[in-house]
């Protein structure tokens, strides 16, 4: 169980759907076959589509502006009836195949989620809960919303799939760069500081450190060993291990370093340059090019990919499947409107999760 689940049971009890409590009369903005939504259901998950947007403090600031608050419910309201209606559908499809969270199953869920969020005392879990506002029995019932709904999916749509060669082999052959290894460099370098006093440079200094960077240049191009030479003269940390930097992607390196190793051969080394704090040359160790990946090797990755494309255009048509087999009964005219226009933009709906 990922690291995540207690964050998600956590947003999920923000967002889902619940029947009415009898001692409160709440408004019911919707019904879908005879179950309802309501008015703080619809606010409940408006605010934790908000705070799923927030990035920092700036856009938690911006939700104090009543205008910039409006705005942003607006934008936001469409998907998220959408996705309620939808949620709602997915339990009934959920109870009619008789889904649901057994006790081991739900101490096993429990389990995981004590243990990945350090959570394995029982005071600190129950303070986790406390903070956000729950019980032991609101997290089972989150829960088992969240397990119908992607047992649902895959029970209808992921067990249905049948990933043919042929369609893993096209879809190879159209995303390359998705099973491609990068090309890497490998380099070895030699660095001469010269020191500056508030960003001068003392001349003396300077012609120092080039006559050293030459004096290490003039030993390799003679034959010695680049790696000896660097441990010897080299200033920067690599010297330790004879001056070797990388393997790193090509792309890393500067477009000043790039031109140069673009021209050479691996053994090959660099002329002298000069930098903002020294001196520094390279030999070109081993430059590896971007590879292709045997498909038989990500065969299995493949399948994956084409299943998820696959799942996401499957689910589409199942939920407007249940749409249209449901019985939707709305009570606010506005919102009914966001709804069919959401659905009608084509944009694609969420399943719930």
């Amino acid at each position: 169980m990922k690291k995540q689940l207690f964050a998600a049971a956590i947003v999920l009890s923000a967002s889902i759907v619940a029947p009415i409590r009898a001692e409160i009369i709440e408004q019911v903005l919707v019904k879908v076959n005879g179950d309802i939504i309501t008015k703080t259901d619809l606010e409940q998950r408006q605010v934790a589509v908000l705070r799923g947007r927030m990035q920092n403090q700036v856009d938690a600031d911006a939700l104090k502006n009543d205008a910039t608050l409006k705005k942003m419910i607006t934008e936001v309201t469409p998907q998220v009836i959408v996705n309620a209606v939808d949620e709602l559908l997915l339990l009934q499809r959920g109870r009619e195949l008789g889904l649901h969270l057994s006790d081991d199953q739900f101490k096993a869920v429990v389990a995981n989620i004590r243990k990945e969020n350090n959570l394995q005392d029982d005071t600190k879990f129950q303070q986790a809960l406390a903070q956000e506002g729950m019980s032991m029995d609101e997290l089972r019932k989150n829960l088992e919303r969240q397990m119908v709904i992607e047992q649902v999916q895959r029970q209808e749509i992921g067990s249905k799939l049948t990933i043919t060669e042929e369609e893993a082999r096209q879809y190879y052959a159209r995303h390359p760069e998705e099973f491609s290894d990068p090309s890497s460099v490998t380099l070895r370098e030699i660095f001469v500081e010269v020191p500056s006093t508030d960003g001068n440079v003392n001349a003396a200094r300077d012609q120092e450190g080039q006559k050293k960077i030459g004096e290490a240049r003039t030993r390799v191009m003679k034959g010695e060993d680049f790696a000896k030479v660097a441990t010897e003269m080299s200033e920067a940390a690599s010297k330790a291990n004879g001056g070797l930097i990388g393997p790193f992607s090509h792309a890393d390196m500067s477009p000043q370093l790039q031109q140069m190793v673009d021209k050479m051969k691996p053994g090959e080394v660099t002329q002298a340059i000069h930098t903002a704090k020294g001196y520094q040359m390279f030999k070109l160790e081993t430059l590896k090019p971007e590879t292709l990946q045997p498909f038989d090797s990500v065969r299995d990755l493949i399948a994956e990919k084409v299943a998820g494309a696959r799942t996401q255009a499957e689910m589409k048509k199942f939920l407007a499947r249940l749409r249209t087999q449901a019985i939707i009964e709305w009570k606010n005219d506005e919102l009914k409107k966001a709804y069919e226009k959401q659905l009608a933009s084509g944009e694609p709906a969420g399943s719930g999760q």
